[in-house]
């Protein structure tokens, strides 16, 4: 189908991969538009059946069990962004020479000539909190906007609904960026790079890449991390327009193009008439909820894009101070007998959770899960001066217990030898035992939840919820 706009849907032949969130309103859409659309699925359990008895009554075709085999006479294929890219479907796809196309890609292609240009953001944490602060301070500004992609409102509903935008503010993850071969930022953010979605991505460099996609024909400005080499490498490396412009962000005084922190104030010299000589104040520290170091990074990295949007430093301001974190997210919960108690149960990795432990001075450290393959070793080694105590409990517990022993073999450990929910009131006693008034009792487990809990949000309201019966005995 080539690289242009596909204007003629009728009677084409698209293959739906997968089921859920993407899968069903590519389909829908699609078919509106007149294609003949087959969606495929792994799976063909009740919910399934269920799903695909609602599109077989819009004349939309479904083979569930079957997603291995490519239709006949498809022209096209939308896939869910899950899907890996090693998957018998797409090796056919491409044998027989048909694009394959991620619902991030169908959007970007389905947008009109006035559709409103879009301020990306990727990273291995941060994201979410990114987008939103952007979508605050463009809102500030008075700028039509949305949180998009893999949060909020979806692309597909942004760019075909009624609702008129001046500009949206989109997350996109490694896997939709995979799928998105087309798509053309006006200006992009990639806020960090670690090991995560190895075994989707098949390395390290292949991860990278796709998230360095984000920054392929970008406009104005490619933001990066000043502390993240690997940012910057990938800002190099990309194909953009003339008069784009490396923009860096960093926590320290900022150089000439870069956003920074002079005295407690997050400061501009990128976007301002001599950045050889001025800087332009922005916000203060205390402006960004929570101001921890990861978070005033997020924030600078959402300045940073509304600057090159061209919104006035007030609205920078204003709309930090408007922004409300996600729950679970580095969220305080409550002080009890001179403790502070921190749930950051979303830093489920070990790049997330290192960030959240270098926000406190001297933390009791709740931690564990399923590690996902990850390792321990280099989170223990640089957070062992923030460390009072750790209490460990969860599927892959023993193996922060050993990096722990290797690395601070000084700090006390509590290993809970249980994975089922009551744990983390046990987990929270235990932490409140060890902890000394100005301690920081901190939940960043640094591991998924899925071994004891359905997602981290639940293993996050146990958490308060243990510490409210903390309180209620205080």
């Amino acid at each position: 189908m080539g690289s242009g706009q596909v204007t003629d849907w009728q009677g084409k032949n698209v293959t739906v991969a997968g089921l859920g969130v993407s899968g069903i309103p590519a389909a829908k859409v699609l078919h509106g538009l007149g294609a003949k659309v087959t969606v495929v699925n792994d799976g063909d359990d009740a919910r399934a059946r269920a799903q695909a008895a609602e599109l077989e009554a819009l004349g939309i075709a479904v083979r569930l069990g079957d997603g291995a085999t490519l239709p006949e006479g498809t022209e096209l294929v939308v896939t869910a962004p899950g899907w890996k890219p090693d998957k018998p479907l797409f090796t056919a796809a491409r044998e027989a020479g048909v694009d394959i196309w991620g619902d991030v890609e169908l959007a970007w292609r389905l947008r009109g000539p006035d559709a409103a240009p879009w301020l990306a953001v990727t990273g291995t944490n941060g994201k979410t909190t990114t987008v939103q602060m952007l979508a605050e301070i463009l809102k500030a500004a008075g700028l039509r906007t949305a949180a998009v992609g893999n949060i909020g409102v979806s692309l597909l509903d942004a760019v075909l609904g009624e609702e008129q935008y001046d500009v949206l503010a989109v997350e996109l993850s490694s896997y939709q960026l995979h799928w998105a071969p087309s798509l053309r930022a006006h200006s992009a953010a990639v806020l960090n790079l670690a090991p995560d979605h190895l075994d989707w991505h098949g390395s390290m460099e292949a991860y990278a890449a796709d998230k360095g996609r984000i920054y392929e024909g970008n406009r104005v400005a490619c933001v990066y991390n000043v502390a993240d080499k690997a940012t910057e490498d990938l800002v190099r490396e990309a194909d953009v327009e003339e008069g784009c412009r490396a923009i860096g962000f960093t926590l320290g005084a900022p150089a000439p193009s870069q956003l920074g922190v002079v005295d407690g104030i997050l400061v501009d010299r990128a976007f301002v008439e001599n950045r050889q000589k001025s800087a332009q104040e922005l916000a203060e520290v205390s402006d960004v909820n929570p101001p921890a170091p990861h978070n005033i990074a997020n924030a600078l990295a959402a300045a940073a894009l509304a600057r090159a949007f061209g919104v006035p430093p007030k609205a920078v301001r204003d709309g930090l101070r408007a922004f409300t974190p996600d729950a679970h997210r580095i969220a305080h919960v409550a002080d009890v007998a001179g403790v502070s108690y921190v749930d950051d149960s979303k830093a489920t990795n070990t790049h997330a959770a290192e960030a959240s432990l270098a926000a406190y001075e001297s933390i009791v450290w709740i931690a564990g899960g399923l590690a996902k393959g990850a390792v321990f070793e280099e989170l223990v080694a640089k957070s062992a001066g923030h460390l009072r105590a750790a209490v460990l409990m969860g599927a892959d517990r023993a193996l922060i217990r050993e990096a722990l022993a290797r690395h601070a073999p000084e700090v006390p450990v509590v290993d809970l030898d249980r994975t089922d929910t009551g744990a983390m009131l046990a987990a929270v006693q235990e932490a409140q035992r060890l902890a000394r008034p100005g301690d920081t009792v901190l939940l960043a487990p640094a591991c998924a939840s899925m071994d004891m809990f359905a997602n981290y949000n639940q293993r996050g309201d146990a958490f308060a919820e243990a510490v409210r019966e903390l309180g209620a005995g205080a």
